[in-house]
């Protein structure tokens, strides 16, 4: 069957994309790829909470959807809010890649040697305000755009350090430009960080088949404790919050935090079972009983 790809044009979105073609076409689909800007891509000069969050850079690819004019949508699942639009559905998740952070410096050295008053990049309250809890004694200013354009800021000295998803660096075969990669039970990832979601319309049942191919169970398992997690706490790019579910014998692990945008407190929590929804409103509960809304929101 034929297949319409609708993607971002960036260097990692198209590396994204063209990975997911290339699976379906070896599974005997057609493909197209159709390069689609978003309101993410378009805005540049402003936080993403004030142009609608991380799902900014979904708006018109889903509208695309909607309208009929793509059939799948290709996504870092980071980026995609835990609502969808009425009428399209999170078809099948790829093996997740790497879900750490990491660290680039330009001195070479690692976040707990950075100088005091170093400059550190990144547009993300969570990794933000794990760097202020860390270091308060680092400066962390807004850093947007894709990945080349911020490594190539850093390289031209307006920071000394950002912070980047290792996935990305992995994929765009940058990793040797990697001075630390943050261990993920003190820097906790974002929710569903390094894996890809494929997103189409709900009544596709051509569409769906053709992605269940693609489908990655244990995956599947562990991106759904985190973003239930992040559902039950309303997070969005506007909440500093982290998530990370790992395997263990028996079921998953999940560690979360949640913190004060200025990393003055941090609230973590941790729980294991083999249930990834169940697991993931346990954490959820625990942090809110100890006050997570009202550290949010102070």
């Amino acid at each position: 069957m034929r297949i319409r790809i609708g993607t971002r044009a960036s260097l990692l979105a198209m590396w994204q994309a063209e990975h997911v073609r290339d699976l379906l076409v070896a599974g005997g689909h057609e493909v197209e790829l159709h390069k689609i800007t978003t309101t993410g891509d378009q805005v540049l000069d402003r936080r993403l909470e004030s142009i609608g969050g991380k799902g900014a850079f979904l708006k018109e690819i889903e509208e695309a959807l909607l309208a009929g004019q793509v059939d799948l949508a290709v996504h870092s699942l980071k980026d995609v809010p835990t609502a969808l639009p009425t009428g399209l559905t999170l078809c099948a998740f790829l093996e997740r890649a790497d879900p750490r952070d990491a660290l680039l410096s330009n001195s070479g050295r690692r976040l707990e040697s950075l100088p005091a008053g170093s400059r550190v990049g990144t547009t993300s309250l969570r990794r933000s305000s794990q760097v202020k809890a860390m270091r308060p004694d680092l400066h962390v200013d807004d850093l947007r755009g894709n990945v080349d354009t911020r490594i190539r800021r850093l390289r031209e000295r307006h920071f000394d350090a950002v912070l980047l998803a290792m996935a990305g660096l992995v994929r765009l075969g940058r990793t040797g430009e990697v001075t630390q990669v943050l261990d993920p039970d003190s820097f906790v990832p974002a929710p569903g960080q390094g894996a890809i979601a494929l997103e189409c319309r709900q009544a596709d049942e051509a569409v769906r088949s053709a992605a269940s191919a693609l489908h990655h169970e244990a995956t599947a398992r562990a991106v759904a404790a985190e973003r239930t997690f992040l559902a039950a706490l309303e997070g969005g790019c506007n909440v500093p919050l982290g998530a990370h579910a790992s395997p263990i014998a028996g079921g998953l692990r999940l560690k979360a935090f949640v913190a004060r945008p200025d990393g003055s407190a941090v609230l973590r929590g941790e729980d294991s079972g083999d249930d990834p929804d169940a697991l993931g409103r346990r954490v959820a509960a625990d942090l809110l009983a100890r006050g997570a809304w009202q550290l949010i929101r102070s």
